[in-house]
């Protein structure tokens, strides 16, 4: 793994000594310090980099050049002295000239906390489709910081053919064939889109409702996911451990077969390059019927997690809670179920005070995925939600048509026909979304 790869010598190997460090503003940040630090900590350690020391400074003002006080550029250039460091986190967004200074400053590479996702996400995408995102996020970010120590890029070159006129710059070069790369990598995704977009359409004619599994980054969605389909997907205490969806069959009770999928964990300050690239990934969310919003309830920052998720869900077209019981905008979002989990890690007085909160909403269910308390009344939850509404339809069937009668017997309930000698009505107890799905299946 290497970090920014612009030139051989300038690689950081998996292991490589590190510093963290946060730039605490004032009233700047919803969240604990030692949390966030924490949290830069797993990040770093999520693709296999050394943390030797993690520090926080408090930053009254951000200096356009360093970001850091002097004194404090100070400060971190001696602890990466003393810890023999090789690279510096700096778990704040960085621009170009603050990067470059900071590299001055401390002696040592430099990398933000958009770049170090970035890294994360470089190295966890396991599908084409996720590749192809990352490099996108990538490169963007990149084309804003070539002017940054790629001091090797700014001689002239003479023009040849048609390309590169007189006088132009590499680096000039380099922006455009990384902006020609953007294009084709955009023009690869629309492609993915539309097929992911069949495939979207084919599952809303299929008789079977989507579950979408969001949350924060190692809140439990992929030991939820397991426990629930009895699959093995990847996971680990780990953040980012889970890149790509995932989707498998379940049963609920009620309801025969479930689709349900695995998603992107969510992480604060996720670079708006990331949300931009996998955008066509993370709309599957809103496709589906109801959403299941995992939180670490264990975490002391959990009311920022969970703020932080609803964010980028809002960005996607799912606002906050009240537009979603509002139903606002042309078509309504799906609901939210929030998961209370990791309840294993809750002291007495702490599960029965998370109990008592929960007791008061009627879409928020306490579990562990990891003992798998609670998983059932989560289950009876999203079956309750998903089959809520539902109403009693008149349906007229060809008499040959058992397979629909089957369907419907099986998805609703079924409380009269009346058969004749062409056809029979149906009085069946379905939801809206169960009614468009039995007349969009495939006869």
């Amino acid at each position: 793994m290497a970090i920014f790869n612009r030139d051989s010598e300038d690689e950081v190997a998996r292991g490589a000594r590190a510093v963290v460090v946060h730039a605490e503003t004032h009233g700047g940040d919803r969240r604990d310090s030692d949390a966030r630090l924490d949290e830069a900590r797993g990040l770093a350690l999520a693709i296999g980099i050394d943390v030797r020391a993690a520090q926080s400074f408090r930053v009254r003002d951000r200096k356009p050049a360093t970001l850091f006080g002097s004194g404090q550029v100070d400060q971190i250039a001696t602890l990466v002295n003393q810890e023999e460091a090789e690279l510096v986190i700096v778990d704040n967004a960085l621009t170009p000239v603050q990067q470059s200074n900071l590299e001055k400053g401390t002696g040592a590479k430099v990398i933000d906390r958009t770049g170090l996702i970035l890294e994360i996400f470089g190295e966890r995408a396991a599908t084409n489709e996720g590749r192809l995102q990352v490099e996108l996020a990538h490169l963007d970010y990149q084309a804003g910081r070539l002017v940054r120590s790629w001091t090797h890029l700014e001689r002239q070159r003479g023009g040849f053919g048609f390309l590169g006129g007189p006088g132009e710059t590499q680096i000039e070069a380099d922006r455009r064939m990384i902006r020609d790369r953007m294009a084709k990598i955009r023009r690869e995704l629309d492609q993915v889109t539309k097929t992911r977009g069949l495939h979207r359409a084919r599952r809303q004619r299929a008789p079977w409702p989507v579950i979408a599994l969001v949350g924060y980054t190692n809140a439990g969605k992929s030991t939820l996911f397991n426990r629930l389909t009895g699959a093995e997907v990847m996971a680990e205490d780990l953040l980012f451990a889970t890149l790509d969806p995932t989707m498998r069959q379940i049963v609920l009770p009620g309801l025969d077969k479930a689709i349900l999928s695995d998603t992107v964990g969510f992480v604060s300050d996720l670079p708006t390059q990331l949300i931009a690239a996998f955008r066509a990934t993370l709309e599957e969310v809103l496709s589906a019927d109801i959403i299941v919003h995992v939180r670490d309830i264990a975490h002391p920052d959990t009311e920022a997690q969970r703020d932080d998720v609803l964010d980028v869900l809002s960005e996607l077209g799912v606002a906050g809670e009240g537009a979603l019981e509002r139903g606002d905008g042309e078509a309504d979002p799906p609901p939210i179920i929030e998961a209370w989990n990791k309840l294993d890690l809750l002291d007495a007085e702490s599960a029965a005070q998370a109990r008592e909160i929960a007791a008061r909403h009627d879409d928020v269910v306490i579990i562990s995925a990891l003992t798998g308390e609670g998983v059932e009344g989560l289950q009876r939850a999203i079956s309750s939600r998903l089959t809520r509404g539902a109403r009693v339809h008149s349906l007229r069937l060809p008499i040959s048509d058992g397979a629909a009668l089957a369907w419907l017997h099986e998805h609703g309930e079924v409380l009269a026909t009346r058969p004749s000698e062409a056809e029979m009505q149906v009085d069946v107890r379905l939801s809206d979304s169960g009614l468009a799905r039995f007349l969009k299946r495939d006869r």
